[in-house]
């Protein structure tokens, strides 16, 4: 029952309850992992794969595409990630990426394309700033 395992997990019933309903704001890590381990289950340890299966370029293509006609396309978006060079009939495109895409995506499509281009993520992030400069995105400053 919920107040046993409430018990168990040294928690109140009324946490327990929203733990299961998804409205608890923190639990904290070793809160979870103690009701984890007295159910038996474990959590996996962080990693990267479940984040490469989730397509970083295309996700943020289609986020910088949403509110434009043309579609940017995941390649195109790579490579203009990797040059530093937005084409021209993509410039609003790559502007409404870098100024309002979360940045998760972002960070996503950029370790992709360095991975697909066989270029250090590093050189990559220099090419988004100046993608940030030269298109004088509001956000700039967190791309420099």
């Amino acid at each position: 029952t919920q107040a046993r395992l409430a018990h168990l997990c040294g928690l109140s019933r009324q946490t327990l309850v929203g733990l299961e309903a998804g409205t608890l704001q923190d639990l904290g890590f070793n809160r979870v992992s103690q009701v984890l381990d007295i159910l038996g289950l474990d959590l996996a340890p962080p990693g990267t794969s479940a984040r490469d299966r989730k397509r970083g370029l295309w996700m943020a293509a289609k986020t910088a595409s949403v509110s434009y006609r043309k579609e940017l396309k995941p390649r195109q978006l790579g490579a203009a990630l990797v040059s530093g060079n937005a084409p021209v009939s993509f410039e609003a495109h790559l502007a409404h990426l870098l100024d309002e895409a979360p940045l998760p995506v972002v960070v996503m499509a950029v370790e992709e394309a360095a991975r697909l281009e066989a270029v250090p993520p590093r050189q990559v992030w220099r090419s988004v700033g100046r993608l940030a400069r030269d298109l004088q995105v509001h956000r700039r400053a967190l791309w420099a």
